[in-house]
């Protein structure tokens, strides 16, 4: 569920991300207000207590004197919202549901009844490669990652799996305890396990590395729950090792039921901008197929890849300009610790898309075919004066060599090994790869025609999720979850094919 009941909160954390669904709620309240020229004022419904156990805030109306008393002055903002949406429900509709424990546990109750491919999601991150999966027709059955915000954001987005079956921790807990989480067949297992140990690839074997512990539990999860197909992402530098990876998997001897299985893997390196993603992310993927399943639909890991490329050959190509299209023009926050607070200027976390009815090709692909009226997560991020400067002068494709920066580059006598610390991007190519440092600054991703750096949504764009997809937690750390997850087109791509032999 989405909400725990104000006398459950286990940590300062809970608190937070409690804090923080109640502003949520209320936010969408007022962008739907806004929209529709509407007041957001209504009357203490005789209905409201029962409301707030629906939503999952209270169990019991004995306990809305110690929320009042723990959301402080939220609550009255938290109330009033609630209200309006039990007065105008029918026109509200669906907008607040996936805040509704009540609601996501009818959603959770219809996908068990249907019969779906299923999918464990392993170092799921903000669930960009679960959504690209989902879209093809997969059901996820387990997920887990180890940070709190990215198992907020999954939550938020994917209320059709069950809380029980989002696990945040290590990994080694959930794979050393895997049949308390797992007790049918699994048809695809994926995951992007973190792997440092490369350097050393020539002293020991890659899974032997104590750095690679999260890849060789990765690899155990695998043995035990013996999936169909397997599908591990990631980053290029693996390719020194990829044959010891193979190894490992093929290695693989697992007797169940009077059978026993076995894999065969292969690995290629693919672009995201093959499908369709306005970005070049070059990552490395590995594809394990199960023996009986390769001997029963007569494919082997190999024709999936060929498949994956023939398919690729047909996807339209898109550039970034195609993801900056039809979004609001922000500037940049001028003064400090400004980039949580919400301003008509520099961006909210929340608002009216004032493109909805644009046709944009590129966004109808990435929001399949559906028109949002919401943009989540545009919101410009703080530029100083010298930084505001340096954006000013450059031109797109310009770094920090370029001459008209040479007087003020504060990292000049670092350029020869740092110059892609400032960057322009380059509107009519795909997007350089969006990152994970972000968090930390978006020198390298400077917006093409706008003095100021690329927003979480645009960067989210640029790795093709959904406009509707909401990243939770600190502003910073939305840069983390998006630059951290697989492109969800390239994981539909993969999916798309997958489904096909199964």
């Amino acid at each position: 569920m989405i909400f725990k009941s104000v006398n459950k909160w286990t940590s300062k954390t809970e608190k937070s991300f409690y804090l923080e669904q109640m502003q949520v709620y209320r936010r969408l309240v007022e962008v739907f207000c806004k929209k529709n020229g509407v007041e957001l004022k209504a009357e203490t419904s005789r209905l409201y207590e029962q409301e707030l156990i629906s939503i999952g805030v209270i169990d019991n109306g004995n306990e809305i004197d110690e929320l009042k008393q723990l959301a402080g002055e939220m609550y009255c903002r938290f109330e009033e919202a609630v209200n309006f949406v039990i007065t105008n429900r029918k026109a509200v509709g669906n907008l607040v549901d996936k805040l509704y424990n009540s609601k996501r546990l009818e959603i959770q109750k219809e996908v068990a009844k249907k019969k779906k491919l299923t999918l464990v999601d392993f170092f799921c991150g903000a669930g960009g490669l679960s959504l690209g999966f989902l879209q093809e027709g997969f059901h996820v059955r387990l997920a887990n990652d180890i940070e709190n915000v990215c198992i907020q954001t999954y939550k938020y987005n994917h209320p059709e799996l069950p809380s029980d079956k989002l696990i945040q921790g290590d990994i080694k807990e959930i794979v050393d305890n895997i049949e308390d989480y797992i007790d049918e067949e699994i048809d695809v297992v994926v995951g992007g396990p973190p792997c440092q140990g490369f350097s050393e690839a020539n002293r020991q074997r890659v899974i032997d590395d104590p750095r690679n512990k999260l890849y060789k539990y990765f690899v155990k999860a695998v043995e035990k729950i013996t999936p169909k197909i397997v599908v591990m992402e990631n980053v290029k530098g693996m390719l020194r090792v990829a044959d010891q990876v193979v190894e490992d998997y093929e290695n693989l001897k697992v007797l169940k039921n009077g059978k026993e299985y076995s894999y065969k893997v292969n690995y290629q390196i693919l672009n995201s901008q093959d499908f369709s993603v306005a970005q070049s992310r070059e990552r490395l993927i590995f594809i394990a197929v199960r023996n009986d399943v390769m001997e029963s639909k007569d494919i082997s890991p190999a024709m999936l890849f060929k498949q994956i490329r023939e398919n690729c050959a047909h996807n339209a190509k898109y550039l970034l300009s195609d993801a900056l299209k039809d979004i609001k023009p922000l500037e940049a926050p001028r003064i400090k610790n400004m980039n949580e607070v919400d301003s008509d200027v520099t961006g909210k976390k929340i608002d009216v898309n004032h493109y909805e009815n644009n046709k944009n090709d590129y966004l109808s692909l990435v929001n399949m075919g559906r028109d949002i009226p919401y943009v989540f997560n545009h919101k410009a991020r703080y530029c100083s004066d010298v930084n505001y400067e340096i954006y000013k002068r450059l031109n797109p494709g310009d770094d920090a060599t370029d001459e008209k920066v040479k007087d003020i580059m504060p990292y000049a006598h670092r350029n020869h090994c740092f110059k892609d610390k400032y960057y322009k991007l380059i509107p009519d190519r795909p997007c350089r790869t969006i990152t994970a440092h972000l968090r930390m600054d978006c020198h390298s991703h400077i917006h093409p025609y706008q003095i100021r750096a690329i927003t979480p949504r645009e960067a989210a764009r640029i790795q093709s999720f959904p406009d509707d997809y909401l990243f939770w937690g600190a502003y910073l750390k939305t840069y983390m979850q998006i630059g951290n997850a697989v492109p969800t087109m390239m994981a539909r791509g993969i999916a798309n094919v997958i489904k096909k032999y199964l």
